[in-house]
């Protein structure tokens, strides 16, 4: 059983941080900060192509990641595979040690920047989850025989913020039932909103980590409020922002405070630092976590 999987089951307070593969093939830099948190965080997504950039196939950090002893969850969309490539790639995970996985639709091409890419979309994340389910029975979405059968955590997200709450739950409850074990959100910042969406999810019972991104500027958070769907950042905290004039040591305290107050609400927390990644023990430590809590 992988760790994380069995760190999901423990009921402690989890730790994920996402990772980008890199647009090369060094891994170096990755590398680096994966180890640098590896006593404070349970498990580290590494992104597919994330936001329709072209990158480094994922697998490929994660074996790396399995090599040194660190949890990778690796991201498998829909977007750029049809289901006999994503299924060969599940099979490859698990032969490679990649025991996690989170599904995905994707992000649409023209986001990103290969504007002429044809999408495939062939399988959605939940289309993804019953992949997982379907070959962890000994068999394929073809109805075709395993000659033995992987073993994969797989995850799933999910919006907080969605304008349409029921419908939302709704595709939680979908892919419960398509075999997610744990959901990771979009970033959250208005407490009491998810507190709304905490109550609600909890009768189904869902495993939900948090998004927690640090703000790096009022500018960045402005943006997100006018750009990003789903995210609503208070004006309190952009006014925060604003005043300070040490912005890392203000977006510590606001992160900190974010994820202390989240503890109640849900199972962990993914950090999505965004190159901050060096901050992330400082907020964990404003938040009264211990981040020394995983050393072996």
């Amino acid at each position: 059983m992988a760790n994380f999987q069995n760190a999901l089951e423990s009921g402690r307070f989890l730790v994920t941080a996402e990772l980008t593969p890199p647009k090369g093939v060094d891994l170096s830099t990755l590398l680096a900060k994966a180890e640098s948190l590896r006593d404070a965080v349970d498990a580290f997504n590494l992104t597919d192509s994330h936001t329709a950039r072209m990158s480094m196939a994922p697998l490929g950090a994660g074996r790396a990641l399995v090599e040194r002893g660190i949890e990778p969850i690796v991201q498998m969309t829909g977007r750029d595979r049809n289901r006999i490539a994503l299924q060969g790639d599940l099979l490859a995970a698990a032969s490679l040690g990649v025991s996690t996985v989170l599904c995905m639709s994707g992000d649409d091409p023209t986001a990103g920047d290969h504007v002429d890419a044809k999408p495939v979309f062939d399988l959605d994340g939940i289309g993804l989850l019953k992949a997982v389910s379907a070959l962890a029975r000994g068999e394929d979405l073809g109805g075709s025989t395993l000659i033995d059968s992987p073993h994969l955590c797989a995850g799933a997200t999910a919006d907080p913020g969605a304008s349409d709450l029921d419908r939302e739950l709704s595709r939680i409850e979908q892919k419960l039932e398509a075999g997610a074990q744990f959901f990771q959100t979009q970033p959250v910042f208005d407490i009491a909103r998810f507190e709304k969406f905490s109550v609600a999810v909890e009768r189904l019972g869902a495993k939900i980590l948090a998004g927690v991104m640090p703000l790096k500027s009022a500018k960045m958070a402005r943006n997100m409020n006018e750009n990003v769907f789903g995210i609503s950042i208070p004006d309190e905290l952009i006014d925060e922002m604003e005043k300070s004039s040490n912005a890392k040591a203000q977006s510590v305290e606001v992160t900190g405070r974010i994820v202390k107050e989240l503890r109640s609400l849900c199972r962990g927390v993914h950090v999505m630092a965004i190159g901050w990644e060096s901050l992330i023990p400082e907020i964990l430590k404003t938040a009264g976590l211990d981040v020394q809590r995983r050393k072996a």
